[in-house]
């Protein structure tokens, strides 16, 4: 009773109380008692009680399906028949309502289903009893057709902590009793007023896909309910989900496939099409004409393999589909997307011609094909371009409607896409070229309305992709009309995205060098008129830069003006810092395409412009500077680095400038912003000069050493890595890496002794392991026999179970990549070195790793974990499956049988001799989804493997 009181207490206070704090500490106390042995009473009890309120009610029905999910196994043995009698009585009493109430108390009967073997319910398990039950109680009836429903619903309900073993019973339990549900439900349909509640009962069934012959199903009362319920004004609801359901099993290879579900097919379709008149009904209610679509897109989803083979029927249902899409509203036509793009698919693809045999035969039914469906993609050309056109009111959208149109706009270009895939490009762009002359006519020449206008332009950007280059018939003219636009600000950046997306095309044009001045000077005019138009002016400079260079190398002394004036807000351009490194990369391949002494001069200039802001700030107090005063040139000089590709011209600049870097890294080695971007901008200019870039490197890497030890900045690490990447194997540079390597690991391992530490700082864990892989790679020879070595296996396994997740990968990532050391480097020295270090550290790693496994990481990291361990185990082989054996016995038996540990084993012990890999993997799931299955069993699990207790072992080096 005081339980009780506390928990309508607590209720109270939730929901009626006006200050925030006591709601916070209602709710937290209500959450945590959900969690103890006694919330199964209390709720019980409450539920009984004739004076609980709404609010306890819901609660507690809440609480009850809860636990029966998830904790049944605190339960003593034979508590079952107490808890279904409670549960059966509490579903009478709740039978008229109120209906979330009696919903979960109806899930809570049909987890406890999941749990018990179908004998506990007597002869035909729960739907056996449940029909006895009806027969006894028809008053009952509405309570009981609701359990019915959510039997089928939580077959895949994970949140029931059943085994998996248990679960694929329930499953078979209830297929096996597909014939006395549906008996149930033709019994009930007598009851006018529960025709919806068994239709929608009806449908729950239909999920679970199992074989009923489709000569069974035509003539079945259910169906022949639902198909009369489509003509029902409104249209009825559960009917549409049974017919929806019915199309998906009939197509579903559980039920036989299409061939052994035609009788069915047959009945359902001809009642479908026969909608079609209902999508140009204005009389229509909205949700019915919706409901119309969703079927009409789920027969042309399910079907689409028949639909290709472009028979007279399939055709009809192609149009029906184009009525869809034709529809105004664009939630209604866009459930047909799916269908025009499996649809290309099935035409596009070989695989689906793979059956005729020979090439000849292949191409000319392909070719059959395509002819059949062109009038219907060129239709759907004309149906989807409107979609994307700016609304009236588009100044006045919110962030939210924006954000849903520009998601509009970017599943027309998807469809648009497929259309091209069938017709051409170029045929596309005729009919989108076509549209463009007809709403510049109907608007008035000059897009005096440029919205129209704007919407063919963004499809002809669409499917720049698929235009040949050669095209000369229709991008001419397009060209041409772009530079007499108005300037209207989405016009505008519309165009801009155009050019760049062309720039291979303009790159191939008889007239390219004539037509580029004309382009730039759109694109500059771009860059003047609005940040996001000149956010797309700088996109498309760069991909015109990277495709045209060659017509482009003798403009870079202009190119370099309009940079200049870009990155300085000159002429009234409104280029963001971000955007001008669009400009940067693309000065940067025009260089590169220039002689080599050309490229140093032009690099010098661009390199000086980036530079002097920086001289210039160093005169005065760098440290107070802000970061992004200086990070937006220093990245400036990263492009420069990155993009030309002349190794001597780069390694000049970095020599030349270094002075400047020396000065921000002992200026500001604390800042982290300041020291990405300066690591990132000396990571390519090690990338892209290579040796040439030697007699600053050693300076570099004292300067890397020095500021790691006391600002412990992550890209010092990662900028250590690309120097091991380009100079690990280059034996005049093995002194100075070997200290790296050595100072840098040595400081972090200092850094990392427990898990909370790894945990503080995942960046330095994630950069730390990511270079400890690439010395594994590229300079094995000062790695591994270092002393450094085995500390950095120790702190790897100190931060497995870190939950930062590049962190954990780049970890798992360099054991594993320990573990198949042979891949890489196969000496007999260096494998000896690991295993004297793997080997007396073996059962720790495996407990570890498991433990991961069973809960210690998210499910999500499976695969990395099950890669690790999968190495560790065909490289140590039956010591591996004998670690695994012994970690594996340290799970109590309540959580993880003796047959299911078994089954792990066998499948690691398979592995451990070149078993397939994926048989492995199904066991690991299943391990997991046990040792997971509830907050109790997974607390157990961790307990007893104690991942986060290492047994550390001080191993020799020989």
């Amino acid at each position: 009773m005081e339980h009780q009181n506390a928990v309508k207490e607590a209720l109270n206070a939730l929901y009626h109380h006006p200050d925030d704090t006591v709601r916070v500490q209602a709710d937290r106390f209500l959450q945590t008692f959900q969690g103890t042995l006694d919330a199964w009473q209390v709720a019980d009890n409450l539920l009984h009680d004739s004076s609980s309120n709404l609010e306890t009610l819901i609660f507690c029905s809440q609480t009850l399906r809860s636990k029966v999910q998830r904790d049944f196994e605190e339960l003593p043995p034979g508590a079952f028949q107490k808890l279904r009698e409670s549960l059966t009585t509490l579903l009478k009493k709740f039978h008229k309502g109120p209906p979330k109430v009696r919903t979960q108390i109806s899930i809570a009967v049909a987890a406890l289903a999941v749990h018990v073997p179908a004998a506990d319910w007597g002869d035909g398990g729960i739907v056996s009893w449940l029909r006895d039950e009806m027969n006894m109680h028809p008053e009952y009836v509405p309570g009981f057709l609701e359990l019915l429903t959510v039997l089928p619903e939580e077959t895949f309900n994970y949140k029931i902590a059943a085994r998996p073993d248990r679960r694929r019973q329930f499953e078979k339990e209830l297929t096996s009793q597909m014939e006395a549900a549906l008996s149930i439900l033709t019994a009930c349909l007598n009851i006018i007023e529960l025709k919806e509640q068994v239709l929608e009962a009806f449908a729950s069934w239909l999920r679970l896909r199992h074989g009923i012959p489709g000569a069974v199903l035509a003539c079945h009362p259910l169906v022949h309910s639902a198909l009369s319920s489509l003509n029902c004004d409104p249209l009825s609801e559960a009917s549409v989900n049974v017919i929806s359901e019915l199309i998906h099993h009939t197509a579903s290879p559980s039920s036989g496939g299409i061939s052994a579900q035609t009788p069915l097919i047959q009945v359902i379709l001809p009642q479908i099409l026969s909608l079609k008149t209902h999508l140009r009904d204005s009389s229509k209610d909205e949700e019915d004409v919706k409901a119309i679509g969703r079927l009409f897109a789920d027969v042309g989803d399910s079907y689409v393999e028949l639909i290709a083979t472009g028979s007279d029927e399939s055709m009809v249902i192609v149009h029906a589909l184009l009525e869809v899409t034709s529809h105004p509203e664009f939630d209604i036509a866009s459930m047909t997307f799916n269908f025009w793009h499996s649809l290309q698919l099935m035409l596009t693809k070989r695989d689906s011609y793979s059956s005729l045999g020979s090439e000849a035969s292949i191409e000319a039914e392909r070719n059959r094909r395509l002819h059949i469906f062109q009038p219907a993609y060129q239709s759907l050309v004309s149906l989807v371009g409107f979609r994307v056109q700016y609304p009236e009111d588009y100044q006045g959208l919110s962030y939210e409607d924006l954000k849903e149109f520009k998601q509009t706009r970017y599943a027309v270009a998807d469809v648009l896409i497929d259309a091209a895939l069938i017709l051409g490009g170029d045929t596309t762009l005729k009919i989108l070229y076509m549209k463009l002359l007809e709403a510049n006519a109907q608007t008035g020449n000059n897009f005096q309305e440029w919205r129209p206008a704007e919407a063919i332009l963004f499809c002809i950007w669409a499917i720049s992709n698929y235009v040949s280059v050669v095209e000369a018939e229709v991008m001419p003219q397009v060209m041409a009309l772009l530079q007499n636009l108005p300037q209207q600000a989405q016009l505008l950046q519309t165009a801009c995205l155009l050019v760049g997306a062309y720039s291979k095309w303009l790159n191939a044009a008889p007239a390219s060098v004539s037509i580029l001045p004309s382009i730039i000077r759109i694109l500059m005019s771009g860059m003047g008129t609005s940040e996001d138009c000149a956010a797309a002016a700088a996109l498309a400079f760069r991909h015109i830069c990277d495709d045209c260079r060659k017509n482009l190398c003798g403009y870079f002394e202009d190119l370099f003006a309009i940079y200049c004036m870009a990155i300085n807000g000159g002429g009234g351009y409104k280029v963001s810092a971000e955007d001008s490194l669009n400009l940067v990369e693309a000065l940067g391949m025009v260089v590169t395409e220039l002689p080599l002494e050309q490229a140093k001069g032009a690099l010098e200039k661009l390199c000086f412009s980036a530079a002097s802001p920086l001289e210039e700030a160093a005169k005065e107090d760098l440290d107070k500077k802000h970061a992004r005063e200086l990070t937006v040139h220093i990245d400036r000089f990263a492009f420069l680095f990155r993009y030309v590709n002349h190794p001597e011209a780069v390694a000049a600049e970095i020599n030349k400038h270094w002075a400047i870097f020396r000065v921000i890294f002992d200026a500001r080695p604390w800042d982290m912003r300041t020291m990405e971007s300066l690591c990132r901008a000396c990571k390519y200019a090690v990338r892209t000069s290579g040796r040439y870039i030697i007699n600053t490197i050693g300076e570099m890497l004292a300067k890397i050493q020095f500021h790691y030890q006391q600002h412990h900045q992550p890209c010092f690490l990662y900028l250590s890595s690309e120097v091991i990447k380009i100079f690990g194997s280059d034996p005049s540079c093995a002194d100075y890496l070997k200290n790296l390597i050595e100072t840098l690991f040595a400081h972090t391992t200092c850094l990392m002794t427990s898990i909370k530490e790894v945990t503080a700082r995942p960046d330095i864990a994630d950069d730390c392991f990511l270079l400890a892989s690439r010395c594994l790679r590229y300079c094995p020879h000062l790695f591994i026999p270092s002393p450094i070595f085995p500390p950095l296996v120790d702190c790897a396994m100190i931060g497995i179970t870190v939950q930062h997740r590049e962190a954990c990968h780049s970890i798992l990532t360099f054991l594993s990549d320990i573990f198949d050391l042979e891949k890489s480097v196969n000496e007999e020295q260096f494998v000896r070195i690991r295993d004297n270090i793997i080997i007396p550290r073996g059962a720790t790693i495996t407990r570890i790793l498991i433990a991961s496994l069973a809960g210690a990481l998210p499910s999500s990291r499976l695969d990395t974990v099950t890669y690790s361990l999968l190495a560790l185990t065909r490289t140590y082989r039956l010591q591996a499956v004998g670690w695994a054996k012994e970690s594996v016995s340290l799970i109590p038996r309540t959580a993880l049988t003796e047959t299911e540990s078994t089954k792990f084993l066998q499948a690691l012990s398979d592995v451990a001799y070149g078993a397939d890999v994926n048989s492995l993997i199904g066991h690991v799931e299943e391990l997991s989804d046990v040792c997971r299955r509830n907050r109790t069993v997974q607390d157990l699990v961790q307990a007893a493997l104690k991942p986060l207790e290492l047994n550390l072992v001080a191993a020799p080096v020989s």
